[in-house]
């Protein structure tokens, strides 16, 4: 090979030096809309198990018992998310970010337009909730596969200095994605219950198809990360990517599940049980649903400015902030959620969803992914969060319903519950070396 060529290969394998180019921009598109829309399908679903599927494909188990089931089939999507990062992560550490993406998007498309059109039981009997449980592991495996690939490109393309922010618009896309998830459910409750239940929660799910198209043409035009194509480059032997993680970054796996556990755990008490408990108590539902939508903007701003912060001040500090702020409005946040009124409700999605978890999803992209070597960095990353997606929010929301009843109705071990998690969550991110400087090998 000669200089010249050399020289064009390192460049073409070097990450773009400033966020404000065509490439770039179309990049951090790629990462965001294609997040938007993923998780737009997977909060469609936690919304609809909150509000419809206990009497669309439970309603003969009795109203305690079909709300815990329809959670059950809500933890059985976050079961799957480790499993899709495994999976997943294993390719796109083999043969490439981008090929990854594209199919991890078409399979969550497939899923959710599948439990759009699906019958309920009254029609089919039990075949009804065992497909909707089938489905929900096909959503769970693909997303599995979306948010590692999503941010690694952003990462991996992006100058050191503003990894952070680049890698926050895979996040940010998933408060985007509930907004619109929300909304679209929200517009159709409007309808009368008998409408809502029969087919209006069905039209969000089935306008996904138009959604992924859109994301496929975008994601379709964005290249292979520098790292990546150097990888491919080098001579050293290729191992499997979950071997390596095993060996060499059991660490790194353990510290990104407990710092990641926490934000999905805020989400979950927030966006899932909170929204329940709320229509339960007797908050408009409508209401709530709107006011959820408008906290997931919240989420999106402070995403984005803490994220800007972990490039200046480090991601240590700016998720140690964000787990103390959250030790702090535990207990008076689920007074607030549980009071019946709109009010409460917002006050509550607004510090427990809108600040803590905005502050704690901005930089964590960019902090798990950091822990981690170009090699396996996919695998790596994937499994640590979605491990800790399965854990914080598949299982939370059946957690605290029987941590309630346990306690007789009393609320102060849901608090107790928040606190631990975050509690861990700091000591993580305190063990964790900063890595807002380092190379990405």
């Amino acid at each position: 090979m000669t200089t010249e060529s050399t020289t064009t290969a390192s460049q073409a394998a070097a990450p773009i030096g400033t966020l404000n180019t065509k490439d770039m921009r179309r990049i951090l598109a790629s990462s965001f809309i294609g997040s938007a829309i993923e998780y737009y399908d997977f909060m469609l679903y936690a919304t609809a198990a909150s509000l419809v599927f206990d009497k669309v494909f439970f309603a003969n188990l009795g109203p305690g018992f079909a709300l815990f089931a329809s959670f059950v089939t809500l933890a059985v999507g976050y079961v799957a998310r480790p499993l899709g990062g495994l999976v997943f992560g294993h390719f796109g550490d083999l043969v490439g970010r981008k090929k990854v993406l594209v199919l991890s998007m078409v399979i969550m498309g497939a899923g959710t337009v599948a439990i759009g059109l699906l019958p309920p039981t009254a029609q089919v009997g039990m075949a009804a909730p065992i497909t909707l449980v089938v489905l929900r592991l096909i959503q769970g495996v693909a997303v599995g596969g979306e948010w590692g690939g999503a941010a690694l490109m952003a990462i991996e393309h992006a100058p050191k200095r503003h990894r952070g922010f680049a890698a926050s618009f895979a996040n940010a896309g998933g408060p985007a994605g509930a907004i619109l998830g929300t909304l679209g459910l929200s517009l159709f409750a409007a309808l009368s219950g008998s409408q809502f239940l029969v087919w209006g929660w069905r039209v969000p799910f089935l306008l996904s198809a138009v959604l992924i198209g859109v994301g496929l043409v975008i994601r379709l035009k964005v290249s292979e990360t520098p790292a990546f194509q150097r990888l491919e480059t080098a001579s050293e032997k290729r191992r499997v990517p979950i071997a390596e993680v095993l060996r060499h970054s059991k660490r790194a796996v353990l510290l990104g599940l407990a710092a990641t556990t926490a934000f999905y755990v805020c989400q979950a008490m927030t966006t899932v049980w909170g929204v329940s408990v709320a229509v339960a108590s007797g908050a408009d539902k409508n209401g709530v649903l709107n006011i959820k939508a408008a906290a997931a903007v919240l989420t999106l701003v402070v995403c984005f400015i803490s994220a800007r912060l972990s490039d200046r001040l480090g991601r240590r500090r700016v998720l140690a902030f964000g787990a103390l702020l959250g030790i702090v409005a535990a207990y008076p946040t689920v007074l607030l959620m549980t009071n019946g009124t709109l009010w409460g409700f917002g006050l509550a999605i607004v510090i427990g969803n809108g600040l803590v978890q905005g502050v704690l999803y901005g930089p964590i992209a960019a902090y798990v992914a950091e822990q981690f070597p170009t090699r396996h960095r996919y695998t790596g990353a994937s499994v640590a969060y979605h491990t800790a997606s399965m854990l914080g929010a598949g299982f939370t929301p059946m957690i605290i319903t029987g941590l309630i009843l346990a306690a007789g109705g009393a609320l102060w071990p849901v608090a107790v519950f928040w606190v631990a998690v975050l509690l861990v969550a700091l000591v993580a991110v305190l063990s964790t070396a900063e890595g807002t400087r380092r190379e990405l090998d």
